[in-house]
């Protein structure tokens, strides 16, 4: 045993020396940083600001300067559960969501105020939103809410939006949901199937107005159809009248102009045998041959 050779014994100065070189590539190492196109990062020397870093590759000063880096990413935060109260005192449960980022310009403004993009938008943002909610909410009634959701969104986006006074930009404000009280919702529900019922009956009425118009046409086209008729009909028995008298008038006129012409007609409808009944006194009926011979 006491032959081992004894190990060499390492000087503090050479430990001292190792340290240091680690320490070197450590830091070296941590001076190179990245940022990303969706943050920008906040240089700090000694714990004072000194400037915005834009994305790409930087190099900071080791155990001097650090790096905080700030999303300028939008953001989503949903705000559930709000409490308001409608015009018509309605008492509602909203769900709203704010769409937010950090404007690039405002990064050191965010980092002086507020530290994070987390913190600013607790202390900023979210003491807002549920003030503005209420108050806009409370413009309109329960129904009008309904009825004119767009035109509440935009009331509540306005509101929110001026009341912001900050490094943050609101992008957009969504209302997610509505929830009214079940009684008050089983009295709109009742109320709209009232309202169905009427627009029903008024359909009904304006169809039933509308076949018993078309009803007073068609009897109205019938009535002037047989009075046309009866009128078409007069005036051709008219016509005929006037045509039979007119005939009996030629007629007439011929026979005053023509006495032969009675002997002729006579002649014509004679079938040549005498009457075998005579009255007493009565002459034997005869046909004037003589005309008759003048009128062929």
């Amino acid at each position: 045993m006491n032959n081992l050779p004894t190990p060499p014994k390492i000087s503090n100065k050479a430990v001292a020396i190792g340290a240091t070189v680690v320490l070197g590539i450590f830091a070296l190492a941590s001076s190179w940083y990245t940022i990303d196109e969706t943050e920008r990062g906040v240089l700090l020397r000694n714990g004072a600001l000194v400037g915005v870093i834009e994305p790409g590759l930087s190099f900071k000063v080791p155990f001097i300067e650090s790096v905080k880096l700030i999303s300028i990413q939008s953001q989503v935060t949903l705000y559930d559960r709000l409490q308001a109260y409608s015009k018509d005192q309605q008492a509602a449960t909203l769900r709203v969501s704010v769409s937010w980022h950090v404007a690039p310009s405002e990064v050191a403004k965010v980092y002086t105020a507020y530290q994070t993009s987390d913190s600013m938008r607790e202390r900023l943002i979210s003491r807002q939103v549920p003030t503005q909610v209420e108050n806009v909410f409370g413009r309109y009634n329960a129904v009008a809410a309904v009825q004119n959701r767009g035109q509440l969104v935009s009331d509540i986006s306005t509101a929110i939006k001026n009341s912001i006074k900050g490094p943050v930009v609101i992008d957009s404000v969504q209302i997610e949901n509505i929830d009214f009280s079940d009684a008050y919702e089983k009295a709109v529900e009742a109320r709209m199937t009232a309202e169905v019922q009427v627009k029903t009956r008024e359909q009904q009425l304006a169809t039933e107005q509308v076949q018993a118009q078309i009803r007073v046409t068609q009897a109205q086209a019938e009535a002037d159809s047989k009075l046309a008729q009866a009128k078409a009909d007069a005036e051709a028995t008219r016509l005929r009248g006037q045509a039979e008298a007119e005939a009996i008038r030629a007629r007439a006129e011929a026979l005053a102009s023509n006495k032969n012409l009675v002997e002729l007609t006579k002649a014509e409808r004679w079938n040549g045998v005498l009457p075998t009944t005579v009255l007493p006194g009565d002459a034997v009926p005869f046909i004037d041959a003589a005309a008759y011979q003048r009128q062929q």
